[in-house]
């Protein structure tokens, strides 16, 4: 039987689980299904904070998914927001533990150089990494915006975005343009530094985003995107192919092992 990669996917924290009642780790089975169906194995993140202990995850996988899941503490991108914006912030209930345990997977999947995908959360964190800011509530401070808060279609096309002709995105999926789902209330604000945008909206957000071409070599693969393509998976082909193209990246680092 060949050998399937290893995915490390982050999951959320809530305040209360199912059995114990306790601060509990939670991941969408969605998460799971689209990469087990492209032929990764997934495997969670350890509710830990230690440097090591994640590096050793990191290093004993192929790739690493970043999830979507609350807020992210507008202290690491802003302390000047506003308090009527600031309230809208739903941030995780672990004390921001959460926030500085994917910071480190963020830091040591670069380091290591290991394949990422981050979806939603994990774009906005991924941003944050390296120095971005965030859109904090996109009612209030993007007029005009699209409602992006869908949860009632968390699994349909409900907005376009125009793809970077000759981006990763647009190779994969093969489109020019791409309709997707759309549930956050949060955004990137400008694409920071090693970034390039990729995928925009009408209403001007910032729907993916990858490495510059001239920083893309360092890493054996990065896509982030702020909808959920684990959602799509199961009818829409584009999106499948975003699995496909990221679990087809970490079996590569077979050979890099």
């Amino acid at each position: 039987m060949e050998r399937k990669p290893f995915i490390l996917v982050s999951p959320s924290i809530e305040k209360r689980g199912v059995e114990f009642h306790d601060l509990s780790a939670s991941l969408s089975v969605k998460y799971d299904f689209a990469v087990l169906h492209a032929g990764g194995i997934p495997v969670t993140v350890p509710a830990t904070t230690d440097r090591a202990v994640l590096a050793e995850c990191v290093r004993r996988v192929e790739g690493v998914l970043l999830t979507g899941g609350d807020d992210i503490n507008s202290d690491l991108y802003d302390h000047k927001l506003p308090g009527k914006i600031k309230k809208t912030i739903e941030q995780t209930p672990d004390g921001g533990a959460r926030d500085l345990r994917e910071l480190i997977l963020i830091e040591e999947t670069f380091r290591q150089r290991k394949p990422l995908l981050a979806i939603c959360r994990g774009h906005q964190l991924l941003n944050i990494a390296f120095g971005g800011q965030l859109v904090a509530d996109i009612r209030q401070q993007v007029p005009g915006a699209l409602n992006h808060q869908r949860l009632d279609q968390a699994c349909e096309l409900v907005h376009e975005a125009a793809l970077t002709p000759g981006s990763l995105l647009a190779k994969i999926t093969g489109r020019v343009k791409l309709r997707m789902n759309s549930s956050h209330h949060q955004a990137v604000q400008v694409t920071a530094e090693p970034f390039v945008t990729t995928a925009i909206s009408a209403d001007g957000i910032v729907e993916a985003m990858e490495l510059k071409p001239e920083l893309a070599r360092g890493m054996p693969f990065l896509l982030s995107v702020q909808f959920h393509p684990e959602r799509l998976t199961p009818r829409y082909a584009a999106h499948r192919a975003i699995f496909d193209a990221f679990v087809t990246a970490c079996v590569r680092q077979f050979k890099i092992k």
